[in-house]
């Protein structure tokens, strides 16, 4: 079967030298040496079983939570959003969605659909797949707090679905098994009202509204909370807000947050990470860990 598939053409779209300030939520970086768009998901399967393994593979999504380096990024980078964005009811009580899909929108049609449970959801600004790879989370809800079920891709193009039992899942962290990525998932939520749902999202954003720095470039949350605390609470009482490398400044409205508000480059980004977690390590003895992944080859900081 796989090798009447390799005789098939793709019927996404593949591009060389493609720049990625565009196409992620702090508008820095590099160039991809390859960006495939795919059809769908058989497209997708399709050109990962002609793609040889020794490819370097990069997904993207909407590119929050990513901070794509200066030099770009070596080999094919993959976008999901706009390609793999499907979303069905499957019965009274659970959800598939593919992993292009909006977290946002997931969490609207869910509420659409009079069904609970994905609410918080409305507050992560990426795609379902990034939310499942790294279990994104927002209000106190967590990504694979809903999950039932997920389809994985391999290099190969095999699709597999597992169950939540084959995933080490913690804060902020998820080990899938072996060399897979997640390409959908089935969320077992529950029958709610659709008018109460309704007013808790939009509550949900409004909060996120005053507390956020909505409408800038930046990540999302750039730290991880540690065990305890909240790293918008070590950074802030460290004396960092408004700290500034380059374009890179530390928001004065939540502090977990760096905003591009001045042409910043990556490595300004990058260099303002690192000043955080070495002054946070040295005023409060904590030492923060990204959530936000680091992806390509360093350029030269002007």
């Amino acid at each position: 079967m796989m090798a009447a598939r390799t005789t098939m053409t793709v019927r996404g779209a593949l591009r060389s030298n493609v720049p990625l300030k565009g196409l992620n939520s702090w508008r820095v970086g590099g160039p991809a040496d390859r960006l495939f768009r795919p059809a769908d998901l058989d497209d997708l399967a399709l050109f990962l079983s002609q793609t040889e393994t020794s490819e370097p593979l990069t997904w993207l999504g909407l590119g929050t939570n990513v901070l794509v380096r200066d030099g770009g990024v070596r080999g094919t980078v993959i976008a999901t959003h706009a390609a793999l964005n499907d979303v069905v009811r499957l019965d009274n009580s659970q959800v598939r969605a593919q992993a292009g899909v909006p977290c946002a929108k997931l969490a609207r049609r869910s509420v659409g659909w009079s069904l609970a449970g994905a609410e918080f959801m409305v507050g992560i600004p990426g795609t379902l797949g990034g939310a499942l790879a790294m279990n994104a989370g927002a209000f106190g809800g967590q990504t694979w707090d809903v999950v039932a079920a997920v389809d994985t891709i391999d290099r190969r193009g095999e699709i597999r679905r597992r169950m939540t039992s084959e995933f080490s899942i913690d804060y902020r962290h998820v080990a899938p098994p072996g060399d897979e990525w997640f390409v959908a998932a089935e969320l077992a939520l529950k029958a709610g009202d659709m008018n109460v749902s309704k007013r808790e999202t939009q509550a949900l954003l409004a909060r996120r509204q005053v507390t956020q720095p909505l409408g800038v470039a930046s990540c999302g949350s750039v730290f991880r909370n540690p065990p305890g605390d909240f790293a918008a609470r070590l950074i802030e009482t460290a004396g960092l807000k408004r700290h500034r490398i380059g374009g890179a400044c530390v928001s004065a409205l939540h502090a977990n947050f760096i905003i591009n508000d001045d042409h910043a480059s990556a490595a300004d980004i990058e260099a303002l990470i690192g000043f955080v977690q070495r002054t946070v390590e040295d005023a409060h003895g904590v030492s923060l860990a990204p959530e936000v992944r680091i992806v390509g080859r360093a350029g030269v900081r002007k």
